[in-house]
């Protein structure tokens, strides 16, 4: 009897000499079966190759064994590495992965409506969206385990929560520009508008740009130089876009020495627009990215690197701990460290 779907638990336990609870119980590692059992017990459905039905599983625990996801863009480097961390954490547990990927207002809208059903999933992760008030409020009051990664508002205390100082990692790179001697230094980074909650500009409510901005304009100040309106510019997060607004901001009359971009894939559209008008790097512009994802490596890229996979895999380990503990588990607020990691794409300005 080798054939997967012939095999059943009753097929096990006969082999075995033992019950089929005593088959369930070993298969899901309860204390009460005792080792050489066990071990029994797995040699026989090793050989007859006996695959649990996990639907039967699924009604028997009262759980879906599933982990929703609900994540913006899901094919763009940061979030694909923040993902990666998630899956590889959940890949040595039984649950499996339900992803909503976020795209427009209305699928954002939808995934935060459907958070307080456990028909499909045991458990939510958001990422990267922080909710609005409303939203706030609805998941202040769901039963179903919710951690927020790169996302975070100052009513939902009681969820876990993963992220990372966006500001002050602003601030430490605009602050390493400064350091080499950089007083026209440029920003590029999403059109978000000039506030979070700026419906029309950023419906979507990211964040990271917005923030990295911020912490941007405060070195500025804290050195005594002014922020220039002419060396800030934004456009739809990608490459291409970062290019074109890089493109315009080097023509200037008097352009930027060095150029902060909010991401790796932002920094890339910069150092293209660089290279079409010859403008060498570093020589010439100093340019650095956010994130350190694996671009930024092959490219050489100074960049801030902020720990995506880390954060994923965080995200699982508190969400897993709150499935498993219930309300006795505190909630748990961490901010992961950035780092600036110092490439080939920095160097003092021309003029020193």
């Amino acid at each position: 009897m080798t054939a997967r779907d012939s095999v059943t638990i009753r097929d096990v336990a006969r082999q075995a000499g033992v019950s089929p609870g005593t088959v369930s119980r070993a298969i899901n590692n309860s204390p009460l079966v005792n080792d050489e059992t066990r071990q029994r017990i797995m040699d026989v459905v090793e050989e007859l190759n006996y695959r649990p039905n996990i639907a039967a599983r699924r009604l028997s625990l009262g759980k879906t064994l599933t982990i929703a996801v609900i994540v913006p863009f899901f094919t763009r480097p940061s979030v694909t590495e923040r993902l990666r961390g998630v899956v590889s954490s959940l890949s040595e547990t039984e649950y499996d992965l339900m992803i909503h990927n976020v795209e427009t207002p209305e699928q954002r809208a939808h995934s935060f409506r459907t958070i307080p059903y456990r028909e499909s999933a045991d458990g939510v992760l958001i990422i990267s969206l922080s909710p609005t008030d409303e939203e706030a409020e609805m998941l202040s009051k769901t039963s179903i385990p919710v951690v927020l990664i790169d996302a975070d508002h100052p009513d939902l205390t009681r969820l876990h929560r993963v992220t990372v100082d966006d500001v002050a990692g602003g601030r430490v790179a605009t602050e390493y520009l400064l350091a080499l001697g950089h007083r026209r230094i440029g920003f590029i980074g999403d059109n978000t508008g000039d506030a979070i909650c700026d419906e029309e500009t950023n419906p979507l409510r990211f964040t990271s740009s917005f923030e990295r901005h911020q912490g941007y304009e405060e070195a500025l100040r804290r050195a005594g130089v002014s922020p220039r309106p002419d060396y800030y510019g934004t456009d739809r997060h990608g490459r291409h876009q970062a290019a074109r607004v890089a493109h315009q901001m080097l023509r200037l009359a008097e352009p930027p020495t060095a150029i902060l971009a909010a991401s790796d894939t932002q920094a890339v559209g910069v150092l293209e627009a660089a290279r079409d008008l010859k403008v060498s790097i570093p020589e010439e512009l100093s340019v650095v990215g956010y994130d350190d994802v694996e671009i930024a490596d092959i490219l050489g890229l100074t960049t801030m690197r902020q720990p995506l996979f880390q954060s994923g895999e965080r995200g699982v380990e508190l969400l897993l701990g709150k499935l498993n503990q219930g309300p006795e588990m505190a909630p748990v607020s961490e901010s992961l460290p950035t780092e600036l990691i110092v490439r080939n794409t920095t160097a003092p300005p021309p003029d020193l």
